[in-house]
């Protein structure tokens, strides 16, 4: 195989590519091992798995859009932005941690495209890293596209299925390592048996509560002499008093109890809390950590929720951190364990997203060459078929991020 002895550089401002000789010399080191063989082998029919998978997450999300007006509401409190992998847009992806994770994600998902196409001698034609203003974002692997389509079905399935399933493998060698962490956590701070209400995980710019002068780490307890005991009281309590004066009894971080007073709207805003911040239950450490511990069996897919999301219920979030520390790391635990966090969840959705039947995807393009070999020859609308799977895939996902907006 020919390869490029230098590093090159292709400019498309903003965008850098970098072109090394190094990914193509350990691609073909790495495919003469029989563990790359095996891989190989292992991958050829395990497309169709992901996108199962992928296709009952995002058509239960759909049904889910479609039938609660809480999770409408919801989804649109967070902005569609909360659907991009994307560091500092997405307000769940923390920067750091979410760019490393999804700059590791991408090379380990390019890396497994190259590999197994040097595994079948198909001719990888470049490698290299691609830079965003100079900040690594990614890599890329062109491989030769006469090459891919000579080849056999079989050998092509294996090739394009490499890429998601390294990612699956990745995602699970993380969620393990996310949950041996967590399984040796000691507890430091037991729950005070008599305290009561919701935390407030964070405060909205510019809501009601910040103009009352409510805070992160606050805990509201009554609203009108009524107790606040979890997040569902509290959402009926604001309700019932649309329109009137409250106080609004809270205890601060530092254990001071104070009265705020607060005239809620006469109505509720579409898509917006009446207070304007984010509540989590007063969590019980120990049953927050068996809870997670156990998930895995109970609830795995409770386990992508991230932590700076369900702050009370992740032992790794902020907001439950300083209740535990680890034999290992000491206090410092949630650095390893929010980074593997990110990895388990953007490499598990990566995966499943590229294995969705739409054109240029990894999984578009082994639907589109199966479906193109069964229908070359037909006529009418079967000759259009893989154009109907994709068109059709795109308007689920479109309808999985615009329902919250078409239906209010």
């Amino acid at each position: 195989m020919e390869q490029q002895s230098k590093i090159k550089f292709d400019l498309h401002l903003p965008l850098i590519l970098i072109h090394t000789p190094y990914g193509l010399r350990f691609f073909d080191r790495i495919a003469k091992t029989r563990a790359a063989r095996f891989y190989a082998k292992f991958n050829t029919y395990l497309m169709p798995l992901i996108t199962i998978m992928a296709l009952f997450l995002i058509v239960g999300s759909v049904a889910a859009l479609f039938s609660s007006e809480t999770i409408r509401e919801g989804a649109r409190g967070v902005g569609p932005q909360a659907n991009l992998l994307i560091p500092g847009l997405n307000p769940y992806l923390p920067i750091w941690e979410g760019w490393i994770a999804l700059v590791i994600t991408i090379i380990v998902h390019e890396a497994g495209h190259g590999i197994i196409a040097r595994v079948y001698g198909v001719k990888v034609e470049s490698t290299g890293l691609v830079l965003f203003l100079g900040i690594p974002i990614g890599a890329f692997v062109n491989i030769e596209r006469d090459e891919l389509n000579g080849i056999s079905m079989k050998q092509k399935s294996s090739i394009l299925t490499a890429g998601p399933m390294t990612n699956i493998l990745l995602a699970a060698i993380s969620l393990i390592a996310i949950l041996l962490i967590t399984s040796s956590l000691i507890i430091t701070k037991p729950i005070d048996p008599d305290l009561y209400g919701v935390v407030i995980t964070n405060v909205n710019s510019g809501s009601l509560a910040e103009s009352i002068g409510l805070q992160k780490g606050d805990t509201i307890q009554q609203i009108q002499d009524t107790q606040i005991r979890d997040p569902t009281q509290l959402n009926e309590n604001l309700n019932n008093n649309l329109g009137k004066s409250v106080t609004i009894e809270v205890i601060t971080e530092s254990g001071q109890q104070i009265t705020k007073d607060a005239t809620l709207p006469a109505q509720r805003e579409p898509g917006k809390g009446i207070l304007g911040v984010s509540i989590t239950p007063i969590a019980d450490p120990k049953e927050v950590l068996d809870r997670y511990n156990t998930m895995v069996f109970t609830s795995p897919l409770g386990l992508l929720a991230p932590p700076t999301f369900v702050q009370g219920m992740v032992p790794f979030s902020d907001f439950m951190a300083d209740k535990y520390t680890s034999p290992i790391f000491g206090s410092y635990y949630t650095i390893p364990a929010n980074l593997f966090f990110w990895l388990w969840f953007i490499n598990f959705n990566v995966a499943i997203f590229n294995a969705l039947p739409i054109g240029p995807l990894d999984g578009g393009q082994l639907y589109n060459s199966l479906i193109d070999k069964k229908t070359q020859n037909k006529r009418g609308l079967l000759k259009y078929s893989s154009k109907i799977v994709t068109y059709g895939m795109v308007i689920v996902v479109v309808l999985s991020i615009a329902l919250p907006y078409l239906l209010k």
